[in-house]
C-alpha cells in the first residue's frame, strides 16, 4: 500500500512526512480493510490570522476496491490535525469493517464486535441483537429506502426528476438561474449523471459519475463528495 503525502499551497517538511508514515500504521489499517490500495494525505494551511486555532488542515483519503473513505480535521498545528483526522479515519474504517462482518454473518453481529446500541439492545449467545424487555420500544419509521428509529436525526426527502440531457454550458446557466451552488444534470456529451458546482471566486467544478462494473456493490447505493 502506498502512502502519498502532499501539500496544497504549502511545503511539507520531511520530518512531518516521516511522522505521517509512523502515525498511520499500515498493519492496523490493512487489518480493518485488506483491500486498501493507496492512502493520500493532503496538508493545507489557512493564512487568515483570525483562524490561527484552525490554521493547519489534514485530509486523509483511503482508496481501495470498495468505497472511498475520507477523514479531515483542522487544528493549530499539523501534528494535532493529523491526530484528529487519524482518529476519525480509524473510527470510519472500523465501522465499515464491522458492517462487512455483519453482512457475512447474514445480519448477525459477531461476538467479537463491540456494539453500542440504544434502547437496551444486547448481544445473545448466537451473536444476534435482542431487545431488553424492560426497555422502552423505539418506534421505527420508513422513509423511502431508509429505516429510521426514533425521531431522527435523519430527515429525508426523496425526489425523482425527469430531465433532458444538456451541455455543461447549459447546466451552468441553469444553476445561475436557480441561484444554487450546485446543479445535477445528465451530460449530453458523456451521457453520465453529472454535477456542476461553484468553487472559490468565479471558478466552477464538474463531477461525472461513471459506474464501475468491477467494483463491489455498496449496500444502500453510491455516494460522493464535492470538493477539490
Amino acid at each position: 500500500m502506498d502512502i502519498v503525502v502532499k501539500g496544497r499551497k504549502t511545503e511539507v517538511p520531511d520530518r512531518f512526512r516521516n511522522h505521517v508514515v509512523e502515525k498511520l500504521k499500515l498493519d492496523k489499517i490493512q487489518k480493518l480493510d485488506g483491500k486498501v490500495i493507496s492512502l493520500d494525505v493532503e496538508v493545507s494551511k489557512e493564512p487568515n490570522p483570525r483562524q490561527a486555532d484552525r490554521s493547519d488542515r489534514v485530509e486523509i483519503t483511503v482508496r481501495g476496491r470498495g468505497p472511498v473513505i475520507r477523514a479531515e480535521a483542522a487544528a493549530k498545528d499539523p501534528y494535532a490535525a493529523l491526530d484528529l483526522a487519524t482518529a476519525k479515519l480509524e473510527a470510519r474504517l472500523r465501522k465499515q469493517h464491522d458492517k462487512r462482518l455483519t453482512r457475512r454473518n447474514n445480519g448477525r453481529v459477531p461476538a467479537g464486535v463491540v456494539a453500542l446500541t440504544a434502547g437496551g439492545a444486547e448481544l445473545n449467545a448466537s451473536g444476534e441483537f435482542t431487545a431488553d424487555e424492560g426497555a422502552e420500544k423505539i418506534p421505527t419509521t420508513r422513509m423511502g429506502s431508509l429505516e429510521i428509529q426514533g425521531e431522527g436525526p435523519v430527515v429525508v426527502r426523496e425526489k425523482t426528476h425527469t430531465a433532458a440531457p444538456m451541455t455543461l454550458d447549459q447546466a451552468l446557466y441553469e444553476m445561475e438561474l436557480v441561484g444554487h451552488d450546485f446543479y445535477l444534470f445528465v451530460d449530453s456529451d458523456t451521457k453520465m449523471p453529472s454535477v456542476v458546482y461553484r468553487r472559490h471566486g468565479y471558478d466552477y467544478g464538474v463531477i461525472h459519475l461513471n459506474a464501475d462494473p468491477f467494483a463491489e456493490e455498496v449496500p444502500g447505493g453510491a455516494g460522493g463528495a464535492l470538493g477539490g
